[in-house]
């Protein structure tokens, strides 16, 4: 006898995540317009924000490349203290 369908799990809701439901083109976006690519490339040293920068190259750059994504992610948190405090 097959055994009762299991509903789906759904994940836990992370009222305190930042992060969470933040897309990394959602993020790489408002880094770009807080920051600019010049000083988005001065802050997180990496080719695809220097070198003829879009949004483009940096998703795929960055979805490959872990210890990049982990600093953009840091300096959106960065950031996004930052808003808070100056309101």
């Amino acid at each position: 006898m097959n055994p009762a369908p299991q509903p789906p799990t759904v994940a836990p809701c992370q009222p305190r995540n930042p992060l969470h439901g933040v897309t990394l083109e959602a993020m790489v976006t408002a880094l770009q317009a807080h920051y600019g690519w010049p000083g988005l490339a001065q802050r997180v040293a990496v080719r695809c924000f220097s070198h003829e920068p879009s949004v483009a190259s940096s998703l795929k750059f960055l979805r490959k490349t872990p210890w990049a994504r982990d600093k953009v992610e840091g300096l959106y948190l960065f950031m996004l203290r930052e808003q808070r405090r100056s309101q």
